[in-house]
């Protein structure tokens, strides 16, 4: 069986990790009995700055005929993160309909958390973000610019078929896990939109009777993800909400380098996408030493939307023996010195 998969490495560090982590993926599927045929996209900033566009006019359609998509990361010091994030991302998510953001969060053995008590085991939930409207649809728009009465007008769009279907995928997780799904919204606040959220949550929920519910405020989740982040089992959450909890989830688990996230197409008629949820840290680009265990376990996820299970077992297996050595190379943001080749060449020797 051969596998299609598009590779974008984007920006800054993207471009290493992805190079870096292409290699350990290659071995698991040849381990596995798979190939992977890649198709290497230099769509991104320097693409931008050369012709004015993150990726061609075509560029999703390209993508249409692959098996799933690897993502480096997106932005650039020197063009608006609005524009880099319009210009490549987003597109891709909506028009390929990829509704479904997950992010697991898991704070392993081996890993500080910088949370005082926790160890590893103590933190593992899931994130199921909205991933096509909410806060980030572009809806909106100013005018009289460069005057004094100049307007901004953004608004969220919250669709009930798009809540059901992130509301129900995030249920059908709860009922699979531990059996507690925490809803987390701004309905005090935001009375037409986010509350049509909760009214959907406590539609679905009907459905599923085994699960608990609990409702959050996002100031409140945002406490607790600090306070209690053992009491978290799947989380839903909108596009906004969803994307600043899961950077909060991943620094309480020990480092953005670990966390990986993807972008799932629920109904099967576009790829996915998967990416770490790092950046393009261009403060390190060019040193080497980004952490690619983000990489790594974004393929793991790619794997398991193949359908290749075993696959993906062995990378999240072989990531776990080599946080849990304390004799193995780690990079700076886990307080080693090595670089990423270095972590790299010792997974593929775990194998």
């Amino acid at each position: 069986m051969t596998y299609t998969v598009a590779l974008i490495p984007g920006d800054g560090i993207g471009t290493e990790v992805v190079a870096a982590v292409k290699p350990i993926l290659d071995d698991v599927a040849e381990r596995e009995g798979f190939d992977i045929d890649y198709t290497e996209f230099d769509w991104g900033s320097e693409r931008y700055l050369q012709e004015g566009a993150m990726m061609p006019d075509d560029g999703v359609d390209q993508l249409r005929r692959y098996d799933a998509i690897l993502l480096g990361a997106v932005g650039h010091p020197d063009i608006p993160d609005h524009v880099t994030l319009r210009g490549l991302m987003l597109p891709i998510r909506k028009e390929l309909n990829q509704q479904i953001c997950k992010r697991p969060t898991e704070l392993r053995v081996g890993v500080q958390s910088p949370l005082r008590g926790y160890e590893g085991g103590d933190i593992d939930f899931v994130v199921y973000r909205e991933n096509t409207e909410g806060e980030y649809a572009d809806v909106g728009g100013r005018e009289h610019r460069g005057f004094e009465h100049e307007v901004a007008v953004q608004s969220a769009v919250f669709t009930r078929k798009g809540t059901e279907t992130i509301v129900r995928e995030a249920f059908k997780a709860a009922a699979e896990r531990d059996g507690k799904l925490t809803n987390v919204t701004k309905s005090n606040a935001q009375a037409y939109g986010m509350v049509l959220w909760d009214d959907v949550v406590e539609e679905i929920s009907e459905e599923y009777p085994d699960v608990t519910v609990e409702r959050l405020l996002v100031d409140a989740a945002a406490m607790d993800f600090v306070r209690r982040p053992e009491a978290f089992d799947v989380v839903v959450a909108s596009n906004l909400f969803g994307d600043i909890l899961t950077d909060l989830g991943a620094i309480i688990s020990g480092s953005m380098g670990l966390a990986p996230s993807a972008n799932l197409c629920v109904d099967g008629d576009a790829p996915s996408m998967f990416e770490p949820v790092h950046g393009s840290a261009p403060d390190i680009q060019g040193q080497g030493i980004a952490n690619p265990l983000a990489t790594v376990l974004s393929g793991a996820m790619l794997f398991d939307d193949l359908g290749e299970v075993a696959a993906a077992d062995c990378l999240r297996e072989v990531v776990a023996e080599q946080l849990a050595d304390d004799s193995a190379p780690r990079t700076p943001d886990l307080g080693g010195d090595a670089g990423t080749n270095d972590v790299v060449t010792d997974l593929r020797a775990r194998l």
